[in-house]
């Protein structure tokens, strides 16, 4: 057996916690052990539906309560899961629908387990010939005994971020899942006291491993709310922390970003936050503004600001790459911000950079510059992985391919440096730096500094690359930024002024463009990150 499946089934056998679902409306508990028993039945229905050891699973569904036990039962009727890109209300179903297909060819998948509330989906599978069955079906089958897996057996297959004309899987076995899940058990103390909270998409990594698998396999109590939940109404967040005293949750910076602007109305103590030991932000770039004001804001309802935690990961190495020790408050390299556009990170006092902990054991980091070869500290480079946690390759339509070098390491597409404690500090993806006059310019600095001005929404600008012939010839950039008074051809050229002069004094670069769009005009992915990319199309 796994040592993955081994400890989810020790803390089935013993635990008296489980996963809180359904808030706030019909919120229901069950226990590991009773979550278990419909997982073995789970397996059963699997089994009676022709999954063996080794077929693929995948899943379409937006319940925790129902994800859970589907997840699990499909590891232990000996299958691998893939969590399908779920549709919104803004998604063009055709093409959602066309690159469902194409996954679902792509991973060879011999069953869709459908959930609530995608249950409209399943004529189209009907139409297409593919097997199928109902989520909450499936735990009346018989009870099945666990399927031995092998430590080398795809456990999780994690599609990239959004739906893309030509989709990739990135495949976690179950010996990547356990070294990252121990590694995270270790660091941030997981057992039975702890509570962890969450709201975060389950076919997000950081929603399934971290704030499912990994509750699920140390005994932490789980109280998992949906992420419509939470858009609709984001201090229910905080409210569950309160409520259940909750030790650890965690979110993207834009999530914080959102839960401030809440918080700032709440009245001083009618909310308790004080039991919080890791408040993390990861899974995209951190503003040290915002969780310098959560700390402010959240100082009023007891928070420690100790508790605030900055990590680093991807679904490359199963989730988590390096975090921030538990004992310290949010920790910043400052360095000189024009010495950093050259490659060099030199302490300086006007740039400030949060420093992202060390790797964990069973991840190898180094720096390395456009040859390959490794860079000592502070030098600026590619970030590469290597480990026990990190994924040997991926699946594509093509077949599989291989994510790692002759010497088994991966370039992770991000550029950074190793400061002199070992701590990891990165810059920015490599793809979507900004060359001009020979310098390096990150596009969040630039966001940040346009996210200040006045009438722009918090968390909704993005700038993007202008290659050389797009505009006057020379490589350039454009910021476009979401504002409530976009319309307002007064108000959006004040807004357009004040950011060019913003970027200008703070980045001292130029936008060949500013563009005030709508609320919701930028595009993301479903678990609200902000696709550069896809926002080019824009202008």
């Amino acid at each position: 057996m796994s040592r993955f499946i081994d400890d989810v089934i020790k803390t089935a056998q013993t635990a008296t916690t489980g996963m809180v679902t359904g808030a706030p409306a019909a919120k229901a508990r069950v226990t590991w052990p009773e979550l278990h028993r419909s997982a073995r039945r789970a397996a059963g229905g699997l089994a009676a539906a022709g999954i063996r050891s080794g077929h693929a699973v995948a899943v379409l569904a937006g319940l925790p309560a129902e994800i859970a036990p589907v997840a699990q039962g499909i590891w232990l009727a000996g299958g691998s899961m893939t969590m399908l890109h779920q549709p919104t209300p803004r998604t063009d179903l055709t093409a959602w629908r066309e690159d469902t297909l194409r996954v679902l060819k792509m991973i060879d998948a011999r069953l869709v387990v459908v959930g609530a509330p995608f249950e409209q989906v399943v004529p189209v599978l009907t139409a297409y010939g593919i097997e199928h069955v109902i989520a909450s079906e499936l735990t009346a089958g018989p009870d099945h005994d666990p399927v031995e897996a092998a430590e080398d057996d795809v456990a999780l297959l994690q599609l990239t971020s959004g739906s893309t004309a030509e989709p990739k899987g990135v495949r976690i076995t179950h010996r990547n899942l356990y070294a990252n899940l121990a590694d995270s058990r270790a660091h941030l103390g997981c057992d039975e006291s702890g509570v962890m909270v969450s709201w975060l998409p389950m076919f997000h990594d950081m929603g399934m491993v971290g704030c499912l698998l990994l509750p699920m396999m140390t005994g932490m109590e789980l109280v998992s709310m949906r992420p419509a939940d939470f858009l609709s109404r984001p201090l229910l967040w905080a409210e569950l922390i309160s409520e259940h005293r909750g030790t650890i949750t965690t979110a993207p910076n834009f999530a914080w970003a959102v839960l401030n602007r809440q918080l700032a109305r709440v009245p001083d103590g009618a909310l308790d936050l004080s039991s919080l030991t890791v408040a993390g932000n990861g899974a995209e770039p951190i503003d040290p503004s915002t969780m310098r004001r959560f700390v402010e804001i959240g100082e009023r309802f007891g928070l420690r600001p100790e508790a605030v935690n900055c990590c680093y990961g991807a679904a490359e190495s199963t989730l988590v790459i390096s975090m921030s020790a538990m004992s310290d408050a949010m920790l910043l390299d400052r360095v000189d911000a024009a010495a950093l556009e050259k490659g060099q990170a030199v302490p300086g006092t006007d740039r400030e950079i949060p420093k992202l902990g060390r790797p964990y054991p069973s991840v190898e980091v180094r720096v390395v510059d456009d040859d390959g070869t490794p860079l000592g500290e502070r030098r600026v480079g590619r970030v590469q992985l290597r480990g026990e946690s990190v994924t040997e390759g991926y699946v594509t339509p093509g077949g599989y391919e291989s994510a790692r070098d002759a010497a088994g390491w991966l370039d992770i597409g991000d550029e950074g440096y190793l400061v002199e404690d070992g701590q990891l500090v990165v810059c920015g993806r490599r793809k979507d730096v900004i060359i001009m006059g020979g310098r390096n310019i990150y596009p969040t600095d630039i966001e940040r500094a346009a996210g200040t001005v006045e009438g722009v929404r918090e968390g909704n600008v993005v700038a993007v690359r202008l290659m050389a012939g797009e505009d006057r010839g020379r490589e350039s950039f454009a910021v476009i930024a979401e504002s409530k008074l976009a319309g307002d051809e007064a108000a959006e050229k004040a807004i357009t002024k004040e950011i060019t002069a913003r970027v200008v004094a703070e980045i001292d670069a130029r936008p060949a463009r500013v563009r005030v769009v709508p609320p919701g005009s930028l595009p993301k992915t479903p678990s609200g990150k902000l696709r550069r990319a896809a926002a080019r199309d824009l202008l």
